[in-house]
């Protein structure tokens, strides 16, 4: 039987279907891992978080996976939330194929910061999505009633271009904002250059690799940041200076310095971290679940940007995490977690503070 019989047979017996399903009942024993937190709350976030990388799964795999006729889509956003995502982002997804040419249009907008990646996706096999093209706001020719346009490609341009590999597979855009009520977003569309006029009909073969593609990624997705926090947790209630290159090779902005951590304190208690601030075009500093996701920024005060801070006399800043707000610093809500991970960026900066971590009870702080 060739190989597209058997993808035709799978799709009639529905085996296509039953595989997909057995995949992602087995992504839930990344849930019950002996380390991660058996609380109802943690748990509750794990079982959701898996129903989010789920539909970002979908999205790229399956609605979006045709790299002849790219769009852009939002692998995180407001509701699907991977990897200590960026409250201050917006987030443009695109399959690509690096052997294809691509035109990316718009009109910049207000945002201090846009860049556009191009990157390996293999969260699927090895947990990375190495950078392989990097083309910044700063350094992209916008005309002057701010419209632009880059070239995608492995062909060098003299203009506005974003370098692919052979192995590019997915171009990250990300749009960074210091007050979304007043600043304009950027409008953009993707488009291959040269390709075909439109899309074939959906065979057995494409509907049995997408479905098995989204599995793959919502497994390796899920290992991948339940082995950052894994890791994080051995230096608790610290913000160590030792995972910059993981970041970036897990798809981080080379522009940005990462810093990460696990915090775990008791409800009596404050993590309070003190640190000068670089100059730079943009910080930020969050806090996430144990599942890497960050936490209900749309209405709670769980981050803190370059706009929304309160600086200290010396222009350095103190953030207090805590289950109430004790009245000093910038207050960051624990929200009934006793424990998660968190996430401090700086961007495009011309040093490197490195953050002091401390735990106090909030008594010390003012809070009875």
């Amino acid at each position: 039987m060739s190989g597209a019989d058997i993808h035709e047979q799978r799709v009639m017996d529905g085996r296509a279907w039953s595989d997909f399903c057995d995949g992602l009942k087995a992504a839930g024993e990344t849930i019950f891992r002996p380390e991660a937190p058996a609380t109802v709350l943690d748990r509750a976030e794990g079982w959701r978080w898996l129903t989010r990388l789920t539909r970002a799964a979908l999205d790229m795999a399956v609605e979006y996976s045709d790299p002849d006729f790219p769009g852009f889509y939002a692998l995180s956003n407001q509701t699907i939330r991977i990897g200590a995502d960026n409250p201050d982002n917006t987030y443009f997804n695109s399959t690509i194929s690096g052997d294809r040419e691509y035109r990316i249009t718009g009109t910049r907008g207000t945002a201090p910061y846009l860049t556009f990646g191009s990157k390996a996706n293999r969260y699927s096999l090895d947990g990375t999505m190495a950078t392989t093209g990097e083309i910044n706001a700063k350094d992209i020719d916008i005309n002057p009633d701010g419209t632009f346009e880059i070239i995608a490609s492995q062909r060098p341009r003299n203009r506005n271009w974003l370098p692919l590999a052979p192995d590019s597979d997915m171009i990250i855009g990300r749009e960074t904002f210091l007050d979304r009520t007043v600043e304009v977003p950027c409008k953009i569309k993707i488009e291959r250059i040269d390709g075909p006029a439109a899309p074939p009909p959906l065979t057995a073969e494409k509907l049995d690799q997408d479905l098995q593609a989204t599995v793959k990624w919502v497994q390796g997705t899920s290992k991948t940041f339940a082995d950052w926090t894994q890791l994080f947790m051995q230096a608790p209630n610290q913000l160590p200076p030792i995972h910059q290159s993981m970041s970036v090779n897990g798809g981080g902005d080379p522009n940005i310095r990462y810093y990460h951590g696990y915090w775990k304190i008791a409800p009596d208690e404050a993590l309070v971290i003190e640190s000068e601030v670089p100059d730079c075009v943009f910080w930020n500093f969050q806090l996430d679940n144990y599942w890497m996701e960050s936490l209900e920024y749309r209405w709670l005060p769980v981050w803190v940007n370059k706009h929304s801070a309160k600086y200290e006399p010396d222009g350095s800043i103190m953030l207090v995490i805590a289950d109430k707000d004790p009245g000093v610093g910038n207050f960051i809500y624990t929200d009934h977690h006793l424990s998660g991970t968190m996430l401090l960026r700086w961007v495009s900066a011309t040093s490197d503070p490195q953050p002091r971590c401390r735990v106090v009870k909030l008594a010390e702080l003012g809070v009875g």
